[in-house]
């Protein structure tokens, strides 16, 4: 995103649109931080340049991964999903992604005004893949990937910055924990903000086999702190809701 300061006149009204807090008026005029830019196009499509100075400038890649992930109207090439551009295992009663016994691990990488660099997100991949737990193929970041056993990233594409990522991957609740430690000491590390989910089947008498089997291994659940029902086709009739 950029904008035109033959147009500019600098009067601040982009400022605080901009989800990422970056754009600054210098000199008189109206700047954007190129290089923290995550070409969400908030400030575009919600027209707040009265004399629409702001415009968007030709995307390639590597930079054009930013607006895969970070602009809701862009779908991403391959998954043709938008934002962040997967169903997410918390929708598993419509997309039946995994089956009890299995348990699903969604890690959500970065926040509105944070955002996160792929480093971070390969940072992650690699304390997963060190536990022998492999990245979700229906996810985008697996298109970034170099080595799926390693979980290393593309070189080229380590430094673009997105509003946010989701990581995905489904094990057993044994090897999910030795995933979250790993994350746990991962953590300090990290120069953005992670969210866990942990998500798995509740069976038709509501217990949840798979929370006693982490209680066990030393994490602390609590079944009641979000319930997600997918509203749309259901594709596994009788073996619970995620």
């Amino acid at each position: 995103m950029k904008i035109d300061h033959e147009i500019c006149i600098g009067c601040e009204e982009c400022i605080a649109y901009c989800t990422m807090g970056v754009i600054s008026i210098q000199d008189g005029l109206a700047h954007i931080d190129h290089d923290e830019c995550v070409e969400c196009g908030v400030c575009l499509k919600l027209k707040v340049c009265p004399l629409e100075a702001i415009y968007q400038d030709e995307l390639r890649f590597p930079r054009i991964i930013r607006s895969s992930f970070s602009n809701p109207e862009m779908p991403h090439a391959r998954t043709k999903r938008h934002g962040r551009g997967t169903e997410e295992m918390k929708t598993n009663d419509v997309t039946n992604r995994f089956k009890e016994g299995e348990i699903g691990l969604c890690i959500e990488v970065g926040r509105p005004g944070i955002g996160t660099r792929l480093r971070d997100v390969e940072k992650i991949s690699m304390a997963l893949a060190q536990a022998g737990i492999l990245l979700e193929e229906d996810n985008p970041i697996y298109d970034h990937v170099e080595d799926l056993l390693t979980g290393k990233l593309k070189e080229e594409v380590l430094g673009e910055k997105v509003l946010s990522a989701i990581v995905e991957v489904k094990e057993k609740p044994e090897i999910i924990a030795l995933a979250l430690d790993g994350l746990k000491e991962l953590s300090s590390t990290l120069e953005t903000v992670i969210t866990l989910s942990v998500i798995c089947k509740v069976r038709e008498d509501e217990s949840i086999p798979d929370y006693d089997k982490l209680n066990k291994l030393g994490y602390t659940t609590n079944g009641h702190a979000k319930v997600n029902i997918g509203l749309g086709r259901i594709s596994d009739k009788g073996e619970g809701i995620a």
